[in-house]
């Protein structure tokens, strides 16, 4: 592997990049150290001006982009040094070495920094660079496990090409690594770790209510792993790699972290179809505090109505304690609630 940048050269371009970029400084979340027993900071380069996404924001500055690029080359080739960087592109490669900068100057003394891996450009430029600086920060990628192109390739010993990619984080649906951006990964990256598309989910409902953000599913990879570390009051930095989001997939995925959370969920009783029944009903779900958003009414799930008709209801509550107390409350009263599938 070619020399790469020293420190101080790498800090000279990442000012020239600083000049064009909007300044995303770090967040403290309460909510999310509560849930996963360290102390987390999150990255929000979800918010940068144009594009939402740091990469794509560099490259489309235009003329100071080109200033930048010729600053990052001359810094190299003045030390005898090559930029390596795996698409030969200085001003990207400083610029994903610019988020880490800025962790470690607003926050010196981090002990894990999470990067979502996709094509592996800003894991390459952030764990490149937090090696020179701090050899003792910890720096884990974070990929989707239908898309687990470089875990294949740290068990095999070189890039494979996976036979598919399944996940709704569509960024980081990557089907082989590149070859000149695994040696960096392989290096410097101290852990990877894989998260399913069902946390993403989740961690977009959380990062909505708890911290007003649109995140895409791609960027939320970060957040959904914070899970998966060990409880040890660590200051941990979460990468928020991009808001792009359009309006109809956040809505699908807001619905479906609702009913992972229990927040919203569906049961199905018999009763029989007298006058009076389906009130009792509603009355028992009222008396626990949750709300009806649905309910259907089939007169024809047995061929003896006075026997038996079916009424799946869909429910609104606080989380799954709240479900589970519903679920019992109609179970007392002998109506044998079953959940089904929602469908919204």
């Amino acid at each position: 592997m070619a020399d790469m940048l020293t420190l101080e050269a790498f800090e000279g371009a990442s000012e020239k990049v600083r000049e064009v970029t909007q300044d995303t400084k770090l967040i403290e979340s309460p909510s999310f150290s509560a849930a996963c027993g360290n102390r987390v900071w999150l990255k929000p380069e979800n918010k940068v001006e144009r594009t939402k996404a740091y990469g794509a924001e560099v490259v489309l500055k235009g003329d100071v982009y080109d200033e930048a690029c010729d600053y990052a080359l001359q810094l190299a080739e003045g030390r005898g040094l090559t930029f390596v960087h795996p698409f030969n592109d200085p001003v990207v490669a400083t610029g994903q070495g610019t988020i880490a900068m800025e962790i470690v100057q607003e926050l010196p003394l981090v002990d894990v920094i999470l990067v979502p891996v996709g094509g592996g450009g800003l894991a390459t430029g952030v764990s490149t660079f937090v090696k020179q600086y701090n050899p003792k920060v910890k720096v884990i990628g974070v990929e989707p496990s239908g898309a687990p192109s470089l875990t294949a390739a740290l068990d095999a010993g070189h890039p494979v090409r996976l036979p598919s990619a399944n996940t709704i984080a569509d960024g980081m649906a990557v089907l082989e690594v590149g070859d000149r951006v695994y040696p960096y990964l392989e290096q410097s990256l101290d852990d990877v770790i894989l998260v399913d598309d069902a946390e993403l989910v989740v961690a977009f409902l959380d990062m909505v209510e708890n911290h007003k953000m649109i995140v895409e599913n791609s960027g939320l990879l970060t957040v959904a792993a914070l899970k998966h570390l060990p409880a040890e009051n660590k200051r941990v930095v979460s990468i928020l790699s991009g808001g792009n989001m359009d309006v109809i997939t956040m809505s699908s995925v807001v619905q479906h972290g609702l009913i992972r959370r229990g927040r919203i969920f569906t049961v199905s009783v018999l009763l029989p179809d007298r006058p009076g029944m389906l009130v009792k009903v509603a009355s028992i779900i009222a008396e626990q505090s949750g709300n009806v958003i649905k309910l259907e009414h089939n007169q024809f799930v047995s061929t003896n109505r006075n026997a038996a008709v079916e009424l799946p209801t869909t429910i609104e509550a606080y989380g799954e304690e709240h479900k589970a107390q519903i679920i019992a409350a109609l179970e007392a009263a002998g109506f044998g609630p079953s959940v089904v599938q929602t469908s919204l």
